[in-house]
């Protein structure tokens, strides 16, 4: 196999610099005072993002907020992966009445936007009495139906239907021969779904703050209180937004070989 040119490797470089410098224009900015936008132009970091950092914490509820976001990240991310796993092994492997019919209907809710559902889904949490809190956000986002098709799509080709097959015949159970055998096997997009919810449910503003108070936010709701006067800092405002990227690099970090992995099996199938 021929080695990738220095061409290829100077593209590759020029994207992932293009890709990291808004985070690292964000972390300059946090880095200095307000007059960093109309001073003069510099790539220096400066020496207020600790203090800037700490005016965050004093402005806003940062440590509540950032265990809420944990919590429900956390929760809906390993409920939908674990229900998206459960629900396309069993459009993938199992065959069931109406199976078809029922996969075509979990896909063409993806169309519907979900704005459309914010008024009646509030409705909805009221009536349970959940609204203003953490239930809320959680319970809608327990499954999503991306996840079931991502997951349905990845154990349709991933594992051989003589291998469940197989493993019915030696006495699996089929809870068994899904723990066994199609988890194991799932590992790589699991990992991946995991990621893209956990950003997702991070990231996720509208809802949040359509259905929480402002004494329970999650952070991304809490960070919107840093610019809602008529003078907005952004010393003070990307320094917050910093503090809330540094949870995702790390979830990316710990599952990106796991990324890595699915990328390429799904290349060597191709």
């Amino acid at each position: 196999m021929r080695r990738p040119s220095f061409a290829i490797y100077g593209i590759l470089g020029a994207f992932v610099l293009g890709s990291a410098f808004p985070f690292y224009w964000s972390f300059l900015v946090a880095s200095r005072d307000n007059s960093v936008l109309t001073g003069d132009f510099t790539l220096i970091p400066g020496g207020n993002f600790f203090s800037n950092a700490a005016r965050v914490f004093d402005t806003v509820p940062f440590w509540k907020a950032l265990g809420n976001s944990f919590l429900v990240s956390g929760t809906v991310t390993f409920s939908v992966v674990l229900l998206s796993t459960l629900a396309g092994f069993a459009f993938a492997k199992l065959r069931f009445r109406g199976r078809g019919v029922l996969f075509l209907f979990v896909v063409a809710t993806l169309a519907v936007p979900t704005q459309l559902g914010i008024i009646p889904l509030y409705m909805a949490m009221a009536e349970f009495g959940w609204a203003g809190e953490l239930e809320a956000v959680i319970v809608p986002n327990l499954v999503t139906a991306f996840g079931v098709f991502w997951m349905r799509q990845y154990l349709l080709d991933a594992i051989p239907d003589e291998l469940v097959e197989a493993a019915r015949m030696d006495g699996c159970s089929l809870w068994r021969a899904f723990w066994h055998v199609a988890l194991p096997a799932a590992r790589p997009a699991a990992a991946m779904l995991g990621v893209f919810t956990f950003m997702q449910s991070w990231n996720d503003f509208l809802w949040p703050l359509v259905v929480l108070n402002a004494d329970n936010p999650t952070l991304q709701v809490a960070l919107e209180k840093l610019q809602s006067g008529y003078y907005v800092d952004y010393s003070l405002v990307l320094a917050g937004t910093t503090l809330a990227t540094v949870p995702v690099l790390i979830v990316f970090l710990v599952l990106g070989r796991q990324i890595v992995a699915g990328v390429m099996q799904g290349a060597v199938k191709g």
